[in-house]
């Protein structure tokens, strides 16, 4: 089940808020990990068992590290935690990616292939609930967070469909305290449903057209370098807007049940580097790459060797948390090497020394580029693809009538309009701030048209859903 559907918004979110508010104020979690179990369950029930096991495991072991006075149990329980989140993750995301370089390998030697009558479908969310999940122990071994004693509250804390299975990755000492006690108020209600109407707005009226523009011009093969410059600024605009529109929507439904939830996107293409990028880009999961595998793994305490080589490490590692392909594995090196070069000021200081404008575009460029091997359906794709960017060689005539579909006027004011919004706008956190009634009915008005183009729109993916 996605935000942007009508079962969601007509049936799903009706019912579940009115449940919610009807149920007595101890119950009110139980009530909503059902309604979450039911939400994440809906296409593929038998995935909410992997769900709760994985809660089951996080709570006990988090319950065992803060009642044992012996550092051995505890550094076990945290250990069972940890190889657990990471066994499941493993499997179900990167058991088809290692069969099948295996067995390439086996084919490189001459040898007979390993025929797997098994293949594993990726459960949704599993990248965000098992991190999120895994945090809670670490905090509690980490002292940074108190152990929770009622399950159901734990369980609830997981499952929360609002950012279940696209984020943002919610820390238990983020809403620890809500958890215990926090308000409902018709001003967060409000502010909750202005983020939603804006979420949605990003996603059906901006990113979905882009995305069109986007899946058009790289299934096309070789293409012109004006229309593959086209195509990777389409994409670049359709996962932000999708992927921010998510956060967006996923932030005004805690807010409706009371919940704030931390802001993760802060206008990532403003950024004058690629360090800067990361500090506005999925803020919810670059934070959780520092403090829970970049710090432990020595920081920048250990030398510049040593810090270059986390920094390589830990991209390399969120580029594969992104999916199991040789190419988010490139696209987290290449953003890893550009985070170690800006490290070392010496050879960057010709870069700022450039005027703000000219660093801001020569960082989004180098994001686009990147942004190739993200989209891109394999390694070789990858290549051919950038080969179009910079020359136009051996470009086929019939890739001429794709300009039929990506020089519509209907598409190209969508591009302008995203770029208008993504360079011109204020962050919804911001505008949300403070709402008048004008505002209100800006976001009435623009949820209104969301659904009205959403009734005609086949085309309608969450990009980080296969994450």
């Amino acid at each position: 089940m996605v935000f942007s559907s009508h079962i969601f918004v007509y049936y799903f979110l009706p019912i579940a808020l009115l449940s919610y508010y009807l149920f007595p104020r101890q119950a009110k979690h139980f009530g909503l990990t059902l309604l979450s179990y039911l939400f994440y369950g809906w296409a593929n029930p038998p995935f909410a068992l992997l769900m709760f096991a994985s809660t089951v495991i996080d709570y006990t072991c988090g319950h065992v590290i803060s009642r044992s006075e012996h550092h051995r149990k505890r550094r076990l329980a945290l250990t069972i935690s940890i190889c657990s989140n990471l066994s499941l993750l493993g499997f179900f995301k990167y058991f088809n990616f290692g069969i099948s370089n295996f067995n390439a390998i086996l084919g490189w030697l001459g040898l007979p292939i390993w025929e797997s009558v098994l293949q594993v479908v990726l459960p949704l969310g599993i990248s965000f609930y098992t991190f999120q999940s895994m945090s809670y122990t670490i905090d509690v071994y980490r002292g940074d967070a108190k152990a929770i004693r009622n399950f159901i509250d734990f369980a609830c804390y997981v499952s929360m469909f609002p950012q279940l299975v696209a984020g943002p990755i919610i820390r238990f000492s983020e809403v620890a305290d809500q958890l215990k006690q926090r308000t409902h108020t018709l001003q967060k209600f409000a502010r909750g449903i202005a983020f939603f109407s804006l979420g949605m707005a990003k996603k059906v009226l901006l990113a979905n057209p882009c995305g069109k523009c986007a899946d058009t011009v790289f299934d096309a093969g070789i293409v012109s370098t004006l229309d593959a410059w086209y195509g990777t600024i389409a994409y670049a605009f359709q996962i932000y807007f999708d992927f921010s529109g998510y956060s967006d929507m996923a932030i005004g439904l805690g807010l409706m049940l009371g919940f704030t939830f931390p802001k993760n996107f802060d206008s990532p293409y403003h950024s004058e580097s690629i360090t800067e990028f990361w500090r506005k880009w999925h803020i919810s999961l670059s934070s959780w790459l520092r403090d829970y595998l970049y710090i432990p793994l020595g920081g920048n305490r250990r030398g510049q060797t040593r810090t270059y080589v986390n920094l390589a490490l830990v991209m390399l590692l969120g580029g594969l948390w992104h999916g199991a392909s040789w190419n988010f594995i490139i696209w987290g090196g290449i953003h890893g090497g550009m985070l170690a070069l800006e490290r070392n000021r010496g050879k960057t200081s010709y870069y700022n020394s450039l005027p703000k404008l000219l660093r801001v575009t020569a960082t989004f460029l180098l994001v686009l580029i990147t942004w190739v091997f993200f989209r891109a359906g394999g390694l070789t794709h990858a290549l051919t693809y950038l080969r179009c960017m910079f020359s136009s060689a051996n470009v086929q005539p019939a890739t001429d009538l794709i300009a039929g579909i990506l020089y519509q006027p209907y598409y190209l004011l969508t591009m302008g309009i995203a770029g208008i919004i993504v360079w011109g706008f204020p962050q919804t956190w911001e505008w949300t701030q403070k709402l008048t009634p004008i505002r209100m009915g800006v976001c009435f008005l623009l949820f209104l048209l969301s659904l009205a183009v959403l009734s005609t729109q086949a085309y309608n993916p969450f990009i980080y859903f296969i994450f």
